[in-house]
């Protein structure tokens, strides 16, 4: 299955490694350091021309971690996946 992230891109859901709110967490300091890190890395694809709502977290083919930014919601993502919504109710 595929997830589509704004404009032109889609991910496979099997490769999605966690979708993240950016106001929430962009507060941590490890948070900030790591997308710092990846986009350094040229491993950050910006998919929007409008404010960033989430950032997408993704494992590739090669094994190499990317990271996009899209406009859509976190919680919009979470559901067109179909991911659990709880992971404490596990």
């Amino acid at each position: 299955m595929y997830l589509h992230l704004g404009q032109d891109t889609v991910v496979r859901t099997r490769d999605i490694i966690g979708i993240f709110d950016m106001d929430n967490a962009t507060v941590s300091a490890a948070s900030k350091r790591y997308l710092a890190i990846a986009q350094k890395e040229g491993r950050v694809f910006n998919v929007t021309d409008e404010l960033p709502k989430t950032f997408v977290v993704c494992s590739g083919q090669d094994g190499k971690i990317t990271v996009y930014i899209s406009q859509i919601s976190s919680s919009t993502l979470k559901k067109r996946t179909g991911f659990i919504d709880d992971i404490a109710n596990i």
